[in-house]
């Protein structure tokens, strides 16, 4: 194992070995602090976030690092350990690896091992993995508007380091069915709640996954119900059935318009829909040479990010993000959630070769 592999499978391991469940981030960004090289200052330590700058340089553009420091709930994964070249646990994918890269970037960059001509700031915050209306990103954007200023954010999610671009609107609904209870031997005799939501929840049952196509990439949009409920007893026709439905929706459309479409599928006269999330989609950025800088770097395979990630939240302050990460999607979340050593060497270098300006073959 090389020195930089060494040093990171032992910098993601530190990470994953320290719990750090949504709200309750506070000895992760502890380690974060501590570890932080005396190039950076932190402008804003509050609210489950740490933001890091350097001294800002005239004419250089300030790329912000990102990434979260809250997992979901440890459930029934392994205690963080390494087994040869992997690392596993609890965030181990999505995203302690991320944050794995974006320490080392840092020592790098402290140390002068590194130089770059962009200025490079760090974002590490809490919460991401709760809704939207929870998150931590929203009031530190209000608390340090010079954070508008950056000509790119780089969130440090799980993409098997492929450079995923936008992301997907995440529209969350709660929808009740209201009926009258009878005795199920004389059904005629109420309105069966259930039934209603069965007629009302066809249409999203039935609804084909559609293909957006934006800048050449498909983004999908899809709606499922992800909850239902309802009855008392089994002799009993019930009175009330409650569902939860879920829409991803690409970055073309609003949350307005979403939440337009969500209801008209869902019109039925004994059917109430509230809204209780809407995470706008995250734009595609065009156009911007620090993105094509970083595709070049690493000659990097471009796609579309099928989920919701931050980078919605740098858009909605008109900053351009992207998502490009070591942890692979598909063990994030999951009991044997793992990264490799070399995905994480392949970020690190990659992103090293970003900001030296440098190109990959």
């Amino acid at each position: 194992m090389t020195a930089i592999a060494g040093r990171l499978a032992a910098r993601a391991e530190s990470l994953v070995a320290i719990p750090s469940e949504s709200r309750h981030e506070e000895a992760i960004l502890t380690e974060i602090r501590r570890d932080l090289p005396s190039l950076f200052e932190i402008a804003d330590d509050r609210d489950s976030v740490v933001l890091a700058l350097p001294e800002r340089r005239p004419r250089a553009p300030l790329v912000l690092l990102a990434g979260h420091v809250d997992t979901v709930p440890i459930a029934r994964s392994a205690p963080g350990r390494r087994e040869g070249e992997t690392v596993h646990g609890r965030g181990a994918s999505d995203m302690k690896s991320g944050l794995a890269v974006m320490g080392e970037l840092a020592d790098a960059l402290g140390s002068g091992d590194l130089q770059s001509d962009l200025d490079v700031g760090l974002l590490f915050f809490g919460r991401e993995e709760l809704p939207f209306a929870e998150s931590a990103l929203d009031p530190v954007f209000d608390r340090r508007p010079e954070i508008a200023e950056a000509a790119l954010a780089i969130v440090l999610e799980p993409t098997a380091n492929r450079l995923e671009l936008g992301c997907l609107g995440n529209l969350n609904a709660t929808v009740v069915f209201d009926g009258e209870a009878a005795h199920a031997a004389r059904p005629w005799l109420g309105r069966n709640a259930i039934h209603a939501a069965i007629a009302a929840l066809a249409p999203v049952s039935d609804l084909p996954v559609r293909d957006v196509q934006v800048d050449g990439m498909i983004y999908r949009e899809v709606a499922s119900v992800t909850t239902i409920q309802g009855g008392v007893a089994t002799n009993v026709v019930p009175d009330r059935a409650t569902a939860h439905v879920n829409f991803r929706y690409a970055p073309t459309h609003t949350p307005a318009e979403a939440e337009r479409r969500l209801r008209e599928l869902l019109g039925h006269p004994r059917a109430t829909v509230e809204i209780v999330g809407n995470a706008p989609p995250g734009p595609v950025p065009t156009g911007n040479p620090l993105v094509e800088r970083l595709q070049a770097a690493g000659d990097l395979a471009v796609g579309p990010k099928q989920a919701w990630t931050p980078v919605a939240e740098f858009g909605q302050i008109g900053v351009d993000a992207v998502n490009f990460g070591p942890g692979d999607p598909q063990y994030a979340h999951r009991d044997d959630e793992q990264v490799e050593v070399a995905a994480l060497v392949r970020s690190y270098e990659i992103l090293r070769a970003f900001l030296e300006g440098a190109r990959g073959g």
